[in-house]
């Protein structure tokens, strides 16, 4: 029997001697590996080493990415703060903002940084996450290459958007709420893709509003302005899908109207000659420190005992349980950490082509069972 499955450590390393190959320093290797892991800890492949080789190495490859990160600082106040990352690692000078949010949260209670000219940040909740594990309540938000279309429209015009959320409790985890604003996320579309898998009807439509879920097709027709996601809700108004179109505009504006970046199509990745071209998307991180207001202790416990009182509510019938945001992500790390990070054929394929072109001398534990 096939073993399937990859220890963090052994992948970590594995993309840590990668990126290093790429460009990147150290430092900034560590990073980029530890929020891509992350992603597959907390059971979300999405943004995980599904898009390892297509979002990074190939990107700082085909030189539409820097591996050189050069942060630089627009503008720092006692609260805020604008950061320039200049179309390198997005996890790097996301980490960095935050870092500065949680900084000036700590010493007057409330901390912003935005960022203008970054790449794909990864997994937002890892930021939020930061901020927990200080303490703080924590808030981020990125835009990203047009896919949602908005309520009545039929064009991609918006990114996915995600608006995250990071709250401690007295409990084993914190609350995590990390979301797109459309009703499924481009990343889920290409780990359907990529392992052949149809995306789910009702989902995603084309220029006509005609329902599509060939994965592949999918993909193609979003870049071409041929499709889009439909926000939060739905389509229309039936379901209430203005509610996810206006959380995705009001993330597309704190990404780029603090920070004066790009934003909409401006953002497609695509020149007018249809070749590749870098996305500079925006990012904004909020730090907020409970201390300020009647301390930390008592807002663990008052969240606590929300999230306690949500899961213990009357269950629908044929239900089992009831769950809090971040509780399955909680779990799902207890099983990674124990078992390992289950890897499917074709990202295996990716792993052993970056090995390959990049000439890594590498084994993984896998490919002694085989």
């Amino acid at each position: 029997m096939r073993n399937n499955r990859v220890t963090t450590e052994e992948i970590r390393r594995f993309m840590e001697l990668a990126f290093l190959k790429v460009g990147l320093d150290e430092e900034d290797s560590k990073v980029c590996a530890d929020v891509i892991v992350e992603s597959d800890i907390r059971g979300i492949p999405s943004h995980g080493i599904n898009r390892f080789k297509p979002f990074y190495i190939d990107r700082i490859i085909n030189h539409i990415q820097s591996p050189e990160t050069k942060i630089e600082v627009l503008r720092d106040t006692p609260t805020t703060a604008v950061l320039d990352g200049h179309n390198g690692m997005g996890m790097v000078v996301s980490k960095r903002a935050m870092e500065m949010a949680i900084t000036k949260a700590k010493q007057l209670g409330i901390g912003m940084v935005t960022v203008r000219n970054s790449t794909h940040y990864g997994i937002a909740g890892y930021y939020a996450t930061m901020a927990t594990k200080e303490g703080l309540i924590g808030i981020t938000g990125t835009n990203a290459r047009p896919a949602i279309a908005p309520t009545f429209g039929v064009s991609n015009m918006l990114g996915t958007n995600p608006l995250t959320f990071g709250m401690p409790s007295d409990e084993p985890f914190p609350f995590v709420l990390d979301c797109a604003t459309s009703v499924i996320q481009r990343g889920r579309i290409e780990y359907y893709a990529k392992n052949h898998k149809n995306t789910p009807e009702g989902l995603v439509i084309d220029r006509e509003g005609n329902s599509l879920t060939d994965s592949e097709k999918i993909l193609e027709m979003l870049v071409k302005n041929e499709a889009a996601l439909a926000p939060l809700g739905g389509i229309g108004e039936e379901h209430a899908g203005y509610k996810g179109y206006g959380y995705a505009t009001v993330v597309e504006i704190l990404s780029s109207a603090l920070q004066s970046g790009a934003f909409l199509h401006m953002l497609s990745g695509i020149t007018e000659e249809g070749k590749p071209k870098p996305i500079p998307v925006g990012h904004f991180f909020i730090a907020i420190n409970p201390e300020f207001f009647m301390g930390l202790d008592a807002f663990k416990t008052t969240t606590g005992n929300i999230l306690r009182s949500l899961r213990d509510s009357t269950l629908a019938k044929n239900q089992t349980r009831i769950y809090t945001a971040g509780e399955k992500e909680y779990l799902a790390s207890q099983t990674v950490l124990k078992e390992g990070i289950l890897v499917t054929d074709a990202i295996k394929k990716d792993l052993f082509e970056v090995r390959d072109k990049l000439n890594i001398d590498f084994r993984f534990g896998f490919e002694n069972e085989e």
